[in-house]
Formats: structure tokens, sequence, C-alpha cells
């Protein structure tokens, strides 16, 4: 006794020292509720609608601060008469608890009693020097947290301390303050917490994480000291107190709508994180991306594809307003991959590119006719024989059809012209960030043998609704650009290839363009309109090939509904002829009469072949393949798909002792090795030649 005679002796000393004592620097209520920061941060659209939340915080669980009036009045009532019940009458310290404590934990019959009050604890919850250590308070620490309450007393309101107490008072596991407990184990928010399930969590206060049936026990007690029943109990706690409640996710559900772009946005941001970030996305158009996306590829689930991605951005302003990452888990096997931002190779929607360079350097025109049959294309030590996708050929053609129906071999020929060094470079002044270099890739880089990123794709097409500029700059010129885009919004002239009704045909302007990659593995459909770019992306994120899935059957239906929705009630119109356009009145070999435009001074009345037309063109013997001539399969091609032509005078074909077919062109479905092709002809003459093909597939003659 004389041990406790002494301790008593001290408080009155240690007491007046306290009160007495100097001003502490404490934060006032204001900075505590500012410097608040939930463990999730919230995206919300453009008009506030909530779209996203992400973890930022895994070391605890905290939501949205609350204000005191909208927790129920039943959660402040058990929480004050659980933890400090002359909360509204003493000034910080309850100082008839603190001595009977002292007394009860001197004379050691017993557990250890605390005397805290709610301020006393806020002190520790607010300031990490006045906090509880694990092996308990020392008589100083304890002199610390009262001189701390003391003060907080001073300058706060009753209401704000017991408001900042509820939002910052540990919870079970890693849960943080009462909102986050209650949404979490409850599925409520605090203002809707009833008598039973307000006593359970004052009960949890005192004991986070003791057994059930201690904190039934206490949250008992707390009900009959309110002369309420205890009935109602056991259903709350089967609810709440169930083996990992903590864990569950919140309820309602937390908004789950953006989860790539929203981790792509987090990179930008740096701690602490708000607890909402508005954005430039819609709410509404991300959810119809997300929504015929999926629709989409469940309709083409039998052809072996699960993955997609979706790009929609403002023209004027560039604002991302939806950005669709994956499929989601029910469809795909890598829905944590973002296929906006995975490089996959985007096949014929260079070719827009292609031809803007062409119009520029006044290479061709728009009515300039192109040949589009069989080539044989020097590729450094061998041939690069490039194919049309459906492996024919329609001769002489305008460049406005060759673009529009997006044949294979007027591109690559440009492609040739311009150079590929030449071509490699303005594609990345369009910040496709192409790698290695033009010699690289060669012939193929304008048939899409490269690899780009949806988002980078997607930004170069609005550069050319936005005129050839770019973020960085003016790449091409405005008269081209447009050029481009009138080209890809007439739906006549890709009638030859997608027919009159096609996805691509939309009830206002816009200019579109598909691309298939190699072995069907990326699918592609990009296109402007007016006021918005859209790009979408099907295939596989593992890489595999689909089944039958072309431009028009996979990514343009998703693109259709999306450029309907967003001028739903205002159709997109057709931008203004800038200058250097001009009109003019053509006829010519290809096509009738008809009105085309023009760079001004390239336009011409009249666009005749000279002679030099497929039909006409006479041969002597074999013209292709020639003698030497070393083929490599062009690999942006399915194999099932590709063939050589061999041309000639007509007469009988033999390749390798074994008759392949006869007239003057027969297909042939190539393998790797060194070959003879012999042409018999009326008289018995023959004509033979040497040629090589490398890079291919051994396969049957069919």
């Amino acid at each position: 006794m004389r041990l406790f005679h002494r301790t008593l002796s001290v408080l009155p000393v240690c007491a007046w020292a306290v009160i007495s004592g100097p001003a502490l620097a404490l934060p006032a209520y204001t900075e505590v509720r500012a410097a608040h920061r939930p463990a999730d941060l919230t995206l919300l659209d453009r008009h506030g609608t909530p779209l996203q939340s992400i973890r930022t915080d895994p070391s605890a669980r905290r939501l949205p601060w609350v204000v005191l009036a909208d927790f129920s009045p039943a959660l402040r009532t058990s929480i004050v008469l659980a933890e400090d019940h002359r909360f509204h009458a003493h000034t910080g310290v309850d100082w008839a608890g603190l001595a009977r404590s002292t007394w009860a934990n001197l004379a050691g019959d017993g557990a250890k009693q605390g005397a805290s009050t709610i301020t006393m604890q806020l002190a520790g919850l607010i300031d990490t020097d006045h906090a509880r250590p694990a092996q308990g308070r020392s008589v100083v620490g304890k002199l610390g947290q009262i001189a701390a309450a003391r003060e907080l007393e001073a300058h706060w309101r009753k209401a704000d301390l017991l408001e900042a107490y509820l939002n910052r008072v540990p919870m079970r596991g890693e849960l943080v303050g009462i909102p986050a407990a209650s949404r979490v184990l409850l599925g409520k928010h605090p203002s809707g917490l009833d008598a039973a399930e307000s006593a359970l969590l004052a009960a949890l206060v005192r004991g986070p994480n003791a057994a059930r049936d201690v904190v039934v026990r206490r949250a008992c007690a707390l009900l009959q000291q309110q002369k309420l029943d205890c009935a109602a109990l056991e259903p709350v706690a089967s609810r709440a107190l169930v083996a990992g409640a903590s864990a569950r996710a919140v309820q309602p559900a937390p908004p789950n709508d953006a989860p790539h772009y929203a981790r792509q946005l987090l990179r930008t941001l740096k701690p602490p994180f708000p607890a909402t970030l508005t954005t430039t996305l819609d709410a509404g158009l991300q959810r119809l991306a997300v929504q015929a996306l999926r629709q989409q590829l469940a309709e083409l689930s039998l052809r072996h594809i699960e993955d997609g991605a979706v790009l929609v951005l403002d023209n004027a302003t560039g604002n991302v307003l939806a950005w669709v990452g994956s499929s989601g888990a029910a469809l795909s096997d890598a829905a944590a991959v973002d296929m906006v931002l995975t490089r996959r190779q985007p096949g014929s929607t260079l070719k827009p590119f292609v031809y803007a360079m062409a119009f520029e350097r006044r290479l061709i025109t728009p009515a300039s006719l192109l040949e589009d049959a069989p080539a044989q294309l020097m590729a450094g030590s061998g041939v690069y024989a490039p194919q049309n996708y459906d492996h024919d050929y329609h001769g002489w053609v305008s460049a406005r059809n060759a673009l529009a129906a997006s044949l294979n071999i007027p591109a690559v020929r440009l492609g040739v012209m311009l150079t590929p060094d030449a071509l490699f470079d303005r594609l990345n002044a369009y910040g496709l960030a192409i790698r290695h270099s033009g010699g690289f890739h060669g012939a193929a880089l304008a048939l899409g043998s490269a690899e780009v990123t949806l988002f980078a794709l997607t930004n170069a097409y609005r550069a050319l609704a936005n005129g050839g500029r770019t973020a960085n700059g003016q790449v091409g010129t405005p008269a081209a650009a447009w050029l481009v885009g009138d080209i890809l919004s007439d739906n006549a002239a890709r009638a030859i290839t997608f027919g009159l009704d096609s996805p691509l045909v939309t009830r206002g302007f816009a200019a579109v363009k598909t691309g298939t990659s190699k072995d069907l593995r990326d699918n592609w459909c990009v296109g402007w309109t007016d006021r918005y770019t859209v790009g979408v992306w099907v295939g596989n994120a593992s890489g595999e090939p689909m089944q039958a899935v072309s431009g028009t059957v996979g990514a343009a239906p998703v693109w259709r509904t999306l450029v309907q929705a967003l001028h739903d009630g205002q159709p997109s119109r057709p931008p203004p002829m800038p200058a250097g356009v001009v009109r003019q009145l053509v006829a010519g070999d290809a096509q009738p009469v008809r009105v085309e435009h023009f760079l001004a001074g390239t336009e011409q009345a009249e666009i005749r072949r000279g002679g030099h037309t497929q039909a006409s063109a006479q041969y002597h013997g074999i013209a292709r393949p020639q003698q030497g001539a070393l083929y490599a399969i062009d690999p942006d091609i399915p194999p099932k798909v590709q063939r050589i032509v061999f041309e000639g005078e007509p007469g009988q074909w033999w390749l390798d002792g074994q008759r392949i077919g006869q007239g003057a062109r027969v297909g042939w479905a190539p393998w790797p090795g060194r070959h003879v092709l012999e042409l018999r002809l009326a008289g018995g003459r023959v004509e033979a030649v040497r040629f090589e093909v490398r890079g291919a597939v051994a396969r049957a003659v069919p």
C-alpha cells in the first residue's frame, strides 16, 4: 500500500503541471479532416458519376470522411456509452475515472483498466507522439496524452472531437473508422445503423479483434444499459463477425467500369492521393463500350477470340472519353492486361498514312490509276510478293478505290516509291513509336508489319481528323489529310471489297479503316467523325490466331455501335474542304465520269492507262517468275491464302515434273525449296525457269 499512497500523492502535482503547462502544437479540426485520405481512390466521370474505385493504401481500409450528422443517433449513443460516458461533461480528462482506474490497476486484482477518454484516444490517433506503445504507456506518456487531450478540448468543439474519433478509430482487421467497419461488416452506411448494429460496433472499438462471444457479451451489456433487448444481436453478429468478414467487398460493390484506365492514371499521380478524382471519361459511353465489346466477342466465341480493347478520343482536346483495356475476366484469360497499351500488328490501318504521304509528295492523286496485279518487288536478296487478302486482283483501279477497298499491292508499291525509311519516319512523326528501322521492315511496312498500340494508332487517326496535326505539331498537310478522310468516308469506293452495306456505313460522316494482321492475330477498326475518333481492337492477348475474323466481322460492329451512339441526335458533318484542294470533273478508263478532288496543281480532266494494261500485255514464254527469282512469303497474310501466280503465254504449266494447271495464269500454294517451272506450249516448245521459296510452311499442292 505504500506504493499506492506514493503514486496517489503524485497525481495532484502532475495534474497541476498538465493544467498549467505550455500549450501543445496540435492540428486543428479542419487540418485533420483535410488530411484524411481514404484507402481507395474513386474516379468520377466528367459529370461526377463514380466510375472506378482503386486501392491506393494496402495497409489499411479507410472510407471518405463522414460528418457527425451522418452517423446514426444509435451509433453515437453506443460509442459514448461504451468509451466515455462523461464525454459531454469533462474537459478532456475524466479525473474520477482516472483515479478509479489507477486504484484498480495498482491493486492488481484483475485485468488492467483504462481511463482514456474519447478525447485522449483521439490525441493518440492524430499525433503519433501520443499513440499508445505496444508495451503500454508510462506515467510520463500518460501525462503527455492528458495534456494533448486538454489542448484539443480547448480548441475543438465536442461535435468535432466525436466526429474525428469515429472516422479515425481502429476497427477489426485492416478497417479504420466506423464508416469502413459499417460498410464492410454490415453492408451499411453509418447513417443507417440500428441499436443492435451500433452496439456491436461500439463493442469492437473496445476490442477490435476480440473473440465473437466477447464482442457479443459487451454489445449486449451496452444494449441493457439503454434498457434494450439483446435478441437482435445474434443475427447481426452472424453477419458481421464470420471468418474473413473484414476482407469482404464493400456493399454495395464499388464501381468497376474502368480498371485499366484507373491503373494507368494512378501511375501519373503522387501521394497523398485524393478521395475522388474527376476524369475526362464519360460514364455512359464507357459502359456502352464495355457492353458492346463483350456482346460482340460473345457472338464470336466459336471463332477462337476472347480479347478486345476500345479507345474513344475527343478530336478537339484529345481527352479520353472511353478506355476499355480488356473484355473482362468472364471472357478473357488475360483480363488484367491492358490491350490499349499493348503492341500488336496494325495491318491495313497504316495505309491511310501511306496515301497521305504519297498525295503530299504529288506521286499520285485520288484519281491516279494504280495496278492491282501480281507484283514481284526486290527485298534485299529476295523477292517480296505481296498479295491481296482475298487473293483476287482488280487490274487498274483508282487510288481512291485502292485505299477505300484496302487493296494491298497498290499500297506496297506506294510504300516502295516513298521508301521504307521515309515511311518509317513519317509514321513515327504521327506518334506510332515503331521500333527498329524502315530497312528492318522493308516493303511490308506499308501493310502494317510493325507493332503499334491502340492508344498510339487512335491518336494518329485523330491527327488525320485534325488536318495532320499531332500534339507535338504539324506532321502532314491539312489538304492531304482531308483527301484521305474523304476517301475513307466514301462507301461507294470501298464497295468492291466491303460491299455497300457493311458495319463501316454510318448515318453521318465517318472516315474509317479496318486492318487484319498476320495469321488473323489482330483485327482493327479505327475511324473519326467531326467530333470523335474511335479505335477498336479484337483478338487474343496470347497471340493465338482467330478463325475467319476480318475487320468488318470483328472490330467494326463495335466501332459502329459507338459512333452511332456518339452522334445520336446530332449526325456527324463532313469537314469543310481546306485551302489547296480543288474539285475537277474527271473522265477515264477505269471509272465513269465523276467529280474528283485534287491538290491544287495536280488536277486532271482525263485519266488514261496509256496502253499499259494487264489485258494488253503480251508475253513470250514465262513472264513470271523470272529466272533465279527468290521468294520470301508475305508474313502478314494467312498461309492458307498465300499464292504465287505464274504468268506467260497460254499453255500447260508443270512444276517439278507435275502438271499444275493450264492457261495464261496459274496460282500455286508455295512450299520451301528450289523449284523448276516449265511452260509447255503448242508445237512442242518448252520454256523453263528455276526459282526458290524461303520462309514458307510446307503444304500439299491443292
